[in-house]
């Protein structure tokens, strides 16, 4: 396999000896991915900078919000991860005192999250942040090629649901 250019000049390994591009780097999935990725990576930069945040972490600030205070069980849903993948986090979190742990008055039993005004802050910032990287992103998008192109996306993410749900079906 050989290097061959990227647009910005860099070597890039995705052409085989005959200089043609793999051809999974040309799938539009596989572009999407790699969109996907460097605007994860942009973000979990940007967010570690403006407010000392993971990218765990962030997501739970994030997803906290300006809401009323949420159960653990809820936020692991609303973060797509597990109650355990996210217990490190949260213990961190409030450790620094971004986010506060209490018993759910209507269920003892149940733990509910919410940000303290720390946390309020690094959420403010994550929002600013997150405002400008994406006017950043579609600057240079019409409002009509942006009406077209989260049409598309829509279409697309659909599709790629059913796709999913195909996939974890028993065959």
């Amino acid at each position: 396999m050989s290097e061959t250019q990227s647009r910005d000049g860099r070597a890039s390994p995705e052409a085989d000896d005959s200089g043609a591009p793999a051809p999974i780097t040309v799938m539009l999935s596989s572009r999407l991915m790699v969109l996907a990725n460097l605007l994860k990576r942009g973000a979990i930069l940007r967010y570690k900078r403006l407010a000392g945040l993971s990218s765990v972490e962030f997501g739970l600030v994030a997803s906290l919000g300006r809401r009323p205070p949420m159960s653990v069980a809820r936020l692991a849903e609303a973060v797509g991860q597990d109650k355990g993948q996210i217990s490190r986090a949260l213990a961190e979190l409030v450790s620094r005192k971004l986010i506060v742990k209490s018993a759910n008055p209507k269920d003892s039993r149940e733990v509910l999250v919410s940000l303290t005004p720390a946390g309020l802050a690094a959420h403010d910032a994550i929002v600013a942040g997150a405002q400008e990287r994406n006017r950043r992103l579609l600057e240079h998008l019409s409002k009509d090629e942006f009406d077209t192109l989260l049409a598309q996306i829509e279409r697309l993410t659909a599709t790629a649901e059913e796709m999913l749900e195909a996939e974890k079906a028993p065959r």
